[in-house]
């Protein structure tokens, strides 16, 4: 059986990075445990390293981070959607809010529920993704500001995740203005100006962050280190915290070109002579277990950079591994380095075992 491992270590000196680089710029953050799909293991391994607060977008998975730690806050991190109102309210301290219409249903829940349940009022600023317009933010935060069990805990806005609008400093600026103008308006204080994902860490490393701009989410940078403006690693970061291994379960010669009638395989794909590398008339071919039930090959790739991948089936993943320096057999496992999206597809699988490696 394929299987997925967390490295601990590696995933604690990625957490003691990022908290040292907010802990000394005064800065607020959380960890967005989407990715792990509700994975129990995995979850406590976020909890025990003393997190207080974790961000996630469903929430059946909030609801498994309560039931192991009631402390955390947790927050939902998209838009309710009315039918999951009640349990947002039970299972979310904080909310990410855009509809005037919802919190007022928010508001109701809080209220039969006795509690105060926080909001985010996120702001559109290019990515055309969730947010309200700029110019119907006042209107909107004056008619939230009223209702009953809701507590406004800050602003935020979300770039890079739909239409790839990076985080610049002139955005963050723009949302420190949002920042002045209601709290002039209204005469308050907003605790919360949450400037977005991993994304923004290269920025807060150049200390290219106003101020004013206090919160966080971070999710990609904390398991694989990455900084999304170069798509390299950053330095101190580990970028291996999850690894795949499958198993090899035949190893034969094959020619490099199908024989017969062709047409579409189950992913819609047809075969092309461009997908021959080379000119070879044979290659050694080896099958692992796991297919795109699983995955999706374009997110993972073989930790022997002499092994290329051929194609996948529901269940199965072809790879070439004729120049590899390895003598594979058999029962061998090949391991793989993932993406983001990589290791969210296997996460999601139930066919997929999860284990911890302590180093």
């Amino acid at each position: 059986m394929a299987f997925v491992k967390l490295y601990r270590k590696k995933l604690e000196e990625n957490h003691q990075f990022l908290d040292a680089i907010f802990e000394s710029r005064d800065i607020n953050w959380g960890v967005v445990s989407k990715m792990l799909c509700g994975n129990i293991i995995y979850l406590k391994e976020i909890i025990a390293l003393g997190v207080k607060e974790i961000h996630d977008s469903r929430i059946s998975n909030l609801r498994k981070i309560k039931d192991l730690n009631p402390e955390i806050q947790t927050v939902y991190i998209k838009p309710p959607a009315q039918r999951s109102i009640e349990s947002i309210v039970r299972y979310a301290d904080v909310s990410f809010n855009t509809e005037i219409y919802t919190i007022q249903l928010l508001s109701k829940e809080a209220q039969k529920q006795n509690k105060i349940h926080k909001i985010i009022i996120m702001i559109e600023m290019g990515d055309l993704r969730e947010g309200v317009m700029g110019e119907e933010l006042v209107e909107f935060y004056g008619t939230v500001l009223s209702l009953p069990n809701i507590e406004i805990r800050g602003i935020g806005t979300n770039l890079n995740c739909l239409s790839g609008v990076m985080p610049t400093q002139d955005k963050l600026i723009q949302l420190s203005l949002y920042k002045q103008l209601i709290e002039a308006k209204f005469n308050i204080q907003i605790p919360w100006v949450s400037g977005g994902t991993s994304v923004a860490v290269p920025l807060i490393l150049k200390n290219a962050r106003p101020m004013a701009v206090n919160h966080f989410r971070i999710g990609e940078a904390l398991f694989f280190g990455k900084d999304l403006f170069t798509g390299k690693t950053m330095d101190g970061m580990h970028n291996d915290v999850f690894k795949l291994y499958t198993e090899i379960i035949e190893i034969t010669e094959k020619p490099n070109t199908p024989t017969g009638e062709l047409g579409e395989n189950v992913a819609g794909n047809t075969f092309s002579m461009q997908q021959i590398e080379d000119f070879s008339t044979t290659s050694l071919r080896a099958i692992l277990d796991i297919g795109l039930l699983d995955m999706q090959p374009q997110y993972i790739s073989p930790e022997d950079g002499d092994i290329r991948i051929i194609d996948a089936s529901s269940d199965m993943l072809v790879i070439d591994i004729t120049y590899s320096k390895v003598n594979y057999k058999i029962g061998d496992l090949v391991s793989f380095n993932l993406r983001y999206m990589g290791a969210l597809y296997l996460l999601n699988s139930d066919y997929i075992q999860k284990k911890i490696e302590e180093n």
